[in-house]
C-alpha cells in the first residue's frame, strides 16, 4: 500500500488529495501519515517520521509556499524555496531507505526558471537538484507545468511526469463562460516560448491563436533580466473578441499587464488571464488597478501552490482547484504499479 507525507508548506493541497483518494479507494482511513518538522532559533531545522516502513511514500511539497514563516533569532523568517527544498532532502533523509519506493511531488518545480545556460556560465540548479534527488534514492518525481520540461534529460533514468493543469482549467473557465466559442475567442500567447501551450488551448476550443513578440533591449539586465522595449502583436483582428493570455506563471505580472493593455488597445471585448501559478512577487495592487480600469476582465490560476487570503478574495481571481486531479495521477500511477484499486489500472498519461 502507499502512503502520503506532507510538508507544512502543502499541507492545505495534501489534505483534500487525501479526502479524493479516501473516496476513490472507498478508503475509512486518511492516508496521510504524520510529519514533524522543528526549527531551532539559529534557522537549522529536524524532521521525524513515522510509519514508512515497506510502503511507498508519496512526499507532497509546495517550494513556493512563501506564506510559511519560522522564528529566526527573534524575527518571523519567510522560507525561501532553498528551504523548502532542503525540508524535502530532510524528510528523505528521515526516511532513512526504509520506505519501499519515495515518490516527491513538486506541483512548482524547485528552480524551474534556471533550467538553462546561456551565453554566460550560468548555474544549472533545476538539473542539480532532480540529480541530488536521484541520488537520495527518490524513484519517481511528478511536477506541473514545468517551465522547461526538458530539464527531464538531466535524469534520463528517473521517471519524471510533468502534468499540465489545461484541461481543468479550461473546463473551469468554460462552465462560468457559457458563450466562450472559436468564432469570439482568441487564445494569446504572450512571447513566443508559451506558444506550444497556447496552441493546445486553441486546438480545444478550435479558436485561432494570436502571439506577442517581446523586443528587449539586451544589453542591459534589470532585476536579472533584459527590459522589454517593444511589444509586438502578430495575429488576427482582435476587435469584439475574447482574449485568453495563457502562460505557465505570473511573477511581477508586468508583462502580462503590457499584453493586456495592448489588446485592450486593439479592440479586445475581454481580456482574461490563465497561469498554471500566480505568484504576484511585487504584490496585487497594480493587477486590481488594471481591473478597475478596464484592462483585465478576470485572472484564472490553481491552487497546486501558496495564494495568500488577501489574494484569494479578490473576485477578479479565479482558484481551479486541482487536487482532484492530482489525487486520480497518485491512484492511477499507485495502481499501475501494482497497488489495487477498484477498477482496472491505466498507465498514467505523461503528457497532454
Amino acid at each position: 500500500m502507499f502512503n502520503i507525507i506532507t510538508l507544512k508548506s502543502s499541507e492545505q493541497l495534501a489534505q483534500k488529495v487525501d479526502r479524493e483518494l479516501q473516496r476513490l479507494y472507498q478508503a475509512q482511513e486518511s492516508f496521510l501519515l504524520p510529519l514533524k518538522q522543528e526549527r531551532f532559533s539559529n534557522g537549522e531545522g529536524k524532521t521525524v517520521v513515522q510509519g514508512v516502513c515497506g510502503q511507498d511514500i508519496y512526499l507532497v511539497a509546495d517550494v513556493g509556499n512563501w506564506g510559511q514563516t519560522y522564528p529566526f533569532r527573534g524575527q518571523e523568517h519567510i522560507m525561501a524555496p532553498d528551504e523548502h527544498f532542503q525540508d524535502i532532502k530532510r524528510v528523505i533523509s528521515a526516511i532513512g531507505g526504509r520506505a519501499n519506493k519515495i515518490t516527491v511531488i513538486m506541483p512548482l518545480l524547485y528552480q524551474s526558471r534556471q533550467d538553462k545556460r546561456s551565453s554566460a556560465r550560468e548555474s544549472l540548479d533545476c538539473a542539480m537538484a532532480l540529480q541530488e534527488l536521484e541520488k537520495l534514492g527518490v524513484e519517481v518525481i511528478i511536477t506541473y507545468d514545468a517551465h522547461n520540461p526538458a530539464v527531464e534529460n538531466a535524469v534520463p533514468n528517473l521517471p519524471f511526469y510533468n502534468f499540465f493543469p489545461h484541461d481543468e482549467m479550461l473546463k473551469s473557465m468554460r462552465r462560468l463562460h457559457e458563450n466562450m466559442e472559436a468564432t469570439n475567442t482568441l487564445i494569446i500567447s504572450p512571447d513566443t516560448g508559451a506558444m506550444g501551450r497556447a496552441r493546445y488551448w486553441a486546438t480545444c476550443l478550435q479558436s485561432d491563436v494570436g502571439m506577442f513578440y517581446k523586443r528587449r533591449d539586451y544589453s542591459v539586465v534589470e532585476n536579472g533580466k533584459n527590459p522589454i522595449v517593444e511589444q509586438i502583436y502578430l495575429g488576427r483582428d482582435l476587435t469584439g473578441m475574447k482574449a485568453v493570455i495563457v502562460d505557465d506563471m505570473i511573477a511581477t505580472g508586468g508583462s502580462v499587464l503590457d499584453v493586456a493593455e495592448e489588446l485592450k488597445k486593439r479592440g479586445a471585448r475581454e481580456v482574461l488571464v490563465a497561469v498554471s501559478f500566480a505568484f504576484f512577487t511585487e504584490g496585487i495592487a497594480e493587477f486590481s488597478k488594471a481591473v478597475k480600469e478596464g484592462k483585465v476582465d478576470e485572472v484564472w490560476t490553481t491552487n497546486l501552490s501558496y495564494l495568500p487570503e488577501e489574494l484569494k478574495e479578490q473576485e477578479w481571481l479565479k482558484v481551479v482547484d486541482l487536487a482532484p486531479d492530482l489525487a486520480r495521477r497518485i491512484y492511477d500511477l499507485a495502481a499501475w504499479l501494482g497497488v489495487e484499486k477498484p477498477v482496472e489500472a491505466e498507465m498514467p498519461v505523461l503528457r497532454r
